[in-house]
């Protein structure tokens, strides 16, 4: 590693104007950090930089305006800000296409078109969620650039609407090649929590893939039983509770409900193709997960005739208190139904990207029958006379469809 010079930055995040690079950013300002966002996303840059994020994420806006006062943010659209800092934090992730087949070289590749930016004595950190073997894949290119970087793969590790909690109790994963490249990401880390854990790369690569695929499984083994009660006209969720109270062995059973988002179903499907496609419980666990809103439109056919009903579908994102529609299953039971219902209107409270979205209160007035797909707190307190499928039992009228 080579010495390192006096910088502009401590760190410099990548994609900082995402849902995993924002809240990392105004973090690391909020405890003292000289921070740069790069972005390429203007319109996100310019809503940063007024005080405002482009996405919901709670007490997230109180901690960036404390951070711009302080003047430790800086946010730009101009990569030439990378070879300013110390660390460079990039939450570029492996997506999968529409094969379901991940692209390993999506991090390098973005990677390899900054890396002109890059200048020796720097720290690498890889935050989202990768292939195994990319940060490997990313040490080579670096290493055949002829730069003398640190790689570590520091996984982000907290739930959308939770990061301003989660970053500073959550312990955190760090990994490198060397006890040195541990200990400088270990060092950056520390500002944020106490409790450091150190893996190696592959290790650590490993660790998120398994973190998110076992909470996709719990969510398809709740979903399998929630059909299994529904299909007998029982309700799973008074099941459920009367299983796990005051029983520790049950209390980690989650309630039924759309598994969705930008993560668990992607990164599942990540480790069924590191595992040369022989994941069965993995797939398994896809088919019962997608295949939740295909059978409640099913289940809701043996007693309505859709076919002549408009149907109103409460919440698009793809989880309650969010803004992020990201392989939301809500859309996906909205294709459905608009094939099967006579018609199909939808409404959020928190998604703005939507021009198709209604008011609830029109939803309500004009819907025959409703389905809570996101279980948004603006909801809890619904009056309808309206019949509502509502498998996640959020309004605490039963799990029966």
């Amino acid at each position: 590693m080579t010495e390192q010079t006096d910088s502009a930055f401590d760190l410099v995040v990548v994609g900082g104007c995402g849902h995993v690079g924002l809240p990392l950013a105004i973090a690391f300002a909020d405890r003292g950090k000289r921070v740069g966002i790069y972005d390429v996303n203007e319109s996100a840059v310019k809503l940063v930089e007024s005080g405002e994020l482009p996405f919901v994420e709670n007490g997230a806006t109180e901690v960036l305006q404390r951070a711009q006062a302080a003047g430790r943010l800086t946010v730009t659209t101009d990569p030439s800000i990378i070879s300013g800092a110390d660390a460079v934090v990039v939450v570029i992730g492996t997506p999968v296409d529409e094969h379901l087949n991940p692209d390993p070289r999506a991090v390098t590749s973005a990677i390899a078109e900054i890396k002109e930016h890059f200048r020796d004595g720097q720290l690498l950190v890889l935050r989202s969620t990768v292939f195994p073997g990319v940060t490997a894949g990313v040490e080579r290119l670096l290493e055949k650039a002829g730069l003398a970087v640190d790689v570590a793969f520091c996984p982000e590790r907290i739930a959308e609407g939770k990061a301003m909690e989660e970053l500073f109790t959550l312990p955190q994963i760090v990994s490198g090649r060397s006890p040195q490249v541990k200990q400088r990401a270990g060092e950056l880390f520390g500002t944020l929590t106490e409790s450091i854990v150190e893996l190696e790369p592959e290790e650590a690569e490993l660790a998120k893939l398994f973190t998110n695929t076992w909470r996709y499984i719990k969510f398809a083994a709740a979903n399998q039983f929630y059909v299994m009660a529904n299909d007998h006209g029982l309700d799973f969720d008074k099941i459920r509770r009367a299983l796990a109270h005051d029983y520790p062995r049950a209390a980690d059973m989650p309630g039924a409900g759309f598994a969705a988002g930008p993560c668990l179903f992607k990164d599942t499907m990540q480790l069924a193709a590191f595992t040369d496609n022989s994941f069965v419980l993995g797939h398994a666990a896809m088919l019962v997960n997608e295949g939740l809103p295909l059978y409640l439109v099913t289940h809701l056919e043996k007693s309505h005739d859709l076919s002549t009903m408009t149907v109103g579908i409460l919440g698009m994102a793809f989880k309650g208190e969010s803004d992020d529609i990201r392989s939301s299953l809500s859309y996906k039971l909205r294709r459905i139904l608009e094939f099967r219902a006579g018609e199909v209107l939808c409404t959020d409270p928190y998604v703005t990207v939507d021009s198709s979205l209604l008011p609830l209160e029109e939803v309500l007035q004009r819907s025959d029958l409703l389905i809570l797909a996101a279980p948004h707190r603006a909801y809890a307190d619904l009056e309808t006379s309206k019949p509502v499928a509502d498998v996640w039992n959020f309004l605490g009228q039963g799990s029966v469809v």
